[in-house]
């Protein structure tokens, strides 16, 4: 984070804006708006900055500039073509402490100004740290064309009950009948009507949820499973960032990213209850219980995943679970990783010329065999033949640790030690790594690869199409030694 967002009260705050064209002009527009109180400093003022001093919207200070000019103000931005007069005025601020911005020059501001959609009192900024102004501009288009005109009105309507809230329902109770007043189909009717309207219907259901808090009624709790797809944050649904944004709690698994536990809301708590290989293990019993004790009292759980919850998930077993205790739930598919790693990596899963079968494996099945032993439920006797081969492809989850038993026993099935795989590392993140090779090279593979690292194994003749195909820009390793960039 290069700046640190933060909206400011200018209401009747002085604030000294140097130059008058038509850059300053922007500027002054917003500062207004904001109820800034504006001094100018130029030797001219265009027609708009005359009508302002006219109307007395703005004091004109000086038709020059000096330090004194800045004494007492709360901001200060310089809009000028004299970039020496520019530099002055930073340096001036600078020496006074006083927040300055010199516009168009990302080297002399204290803070920038974002592009900003005005939904007043709804506001939201946007920023690209001084990069790409037009990009800033660009996402903000999108973001005025996704929210309601009328949202505005919803917020001071909210504004209007918030003390009526406070006087009839408890603390503990009050996010929850903000998060169901303000569903998403709330918004949209009501941003759509009047500001009475609005006020008159939001009392209503204060009314209600007080008479409910009143006959002991609470406020049921409720279970998300949510698939947070194989790593990158842009490849979540649309459902899981909403349901991100209302959790009480996240209960995450270690494979969940960094990218994504930051979309979760900020004031949510955040257990990790990871089982990776290799670490302390959290037993799906404990995460069961703890689930259905926080959903109790009446908290929104969010049981975060990597990948898919009902693929190698154990979401069926969670949703057993919660059915049996009387939790309600929902459920909110994610990419599993197969689909995600593969195609970050090229490689087609089924294909017209190269495969026409896909199994999804994983690893502890792998494990399971080789062993003949498991927990109840594991299969035991696994004909690889019918799985992996010519015209078929099988991705293996956590097969990485029992690369060179996948490799003994897809030997033992008649599969040829020249049949392609790839192994996937870290896919779909920027330090995405692709190694292909053959099944003879599984030992080899999960060497390089390491078991630190989450990855992916992929068997079949389309495991060899990604060398080509492959487009995401990270380190492709044949098992030769040579690199290449996919491009």
């Amino acid at each position: 984070m290069n700046y640190f967002p933060v909206f400011m009260d200018l209401h009747d705050q002085p604030v000294v804006l140097i130059g008058a064209g038509a850059v300053a002009e922007r500027k002054a527009r917003l500062l207004l708006k904001a109820g800034a109180k504006l001094r100018v400093v130029a030797r001219e003022l265009n027609p708009a900055f005359q009508v302002w001093q006219a109307d007395g919207s703005v004091e004109l200070l000086a038709r020059e500039y000096s330090s004194q000019q800045l004494q007492g103000a709360r901001l200060v931005f310089a809009a000028t073509a004299d970039h020496a007069l520019n530099r002055r005025v930073f340096e001036d601020a600078e020496s006074l402490g006083v927040a300055v911005n010199v516009v168009d020059d990302q080297e002399r501001c204290r803070f920038i100004s974002p592009a900003v959609v005005d939904r007043s009192p709804v506001q939201i900024a946007i920023s690209t740290g001084g990069a790409s102004p037009v990009l800033a501009r660009r996402i903000r288009s999108w973001i005025e064309a996704i929210l309601p005109m009328g949202l505005g009105k919803v917020a001071r309507a909210a504004g209007g009950v918030r003390e009526l809230v406070k006087k009839n329902i408890p603390f503990s109770r009050r996010r929850d009948f903000w998060e169901q007043a303000l569903s998403d189909s709330s918004l949209q009717s009501w941003s759509t009507g009047s500001l009475q309207q609005i006020k008159r219907q939001m009392r209503q259901l204060v009314t209600q949820a007080a008479a409910e808090n009143g006959q002991g009624i609470r406020s049921p709790g409720r279970v998300f499973l949510v698939g947070g797809g194989p790593g990158r944050a842009d490849l979540l649904t649309l459902r899981a960032l909403q349901v991100l944004g209302q959790a009480d709690v996240v209960l995450h698994d270690s494979l969940v990213s960094d990218e994504v536990l930051d979309l979760v809301r900020r004031d949510a708590d955040r257990i990790d209850v990871g089982k990776r290989a290799g670490g302390k293990r959290h037993h799906q019993d404990d995460i069961n219980k703890v689930m259905v004790e926080l959903a109790g009292k009446g908290r929104t759980v969010v049981r975060l995943k990597g990948g898919d919850s009902f693929v190698f998930g154990r979401g069926g077993e969670e949703l057993e679970y919660l059915r049996a205790h009387g939790i309600e739930y929902e459920v909110v598919p994610g990419i599993t990783a197969a689909l995600g790693c593969a195609a970050y990596a090229g490689i087609p899963l089924t294909h017209r010329d190269h495969a026409g079968a896909l199994t999804l494996v994983t690893g502890h099945t792998a494990k399971a065999v080789t062993q003949g032993c498991g927990r109840e439920g594991h299969i035991r006797d696994v004909d690889w033949a019918s799985w992996a081969g010519p015209g078929k492809t099988a991705v293996i989850y956590m097969g990485v640790r029992q690369a060179a038993s996948l490799r003994a026993r897809l030997l033992e099935a008649g599969i040829g030690a020249d049949f392609p795989v790839a192994l996937i590392v870290n896919g779909t993140l920027e330090n995405q790594q692709v190694l292909h090779g053959t099944v003879d090279d599984l030992p080899a593979l999960a060497t390089r690869a390491g078991t630190k690292d989450p990855g992916l194994l992929i068997i079949g003749q389309v495991a060899a199409l990604g060398s080509n195909l492959g487009w995401f820009s990270a380190v492709v390793e044949s098992q030769s030694g040579v690199f290449k960039t996919a491009a």
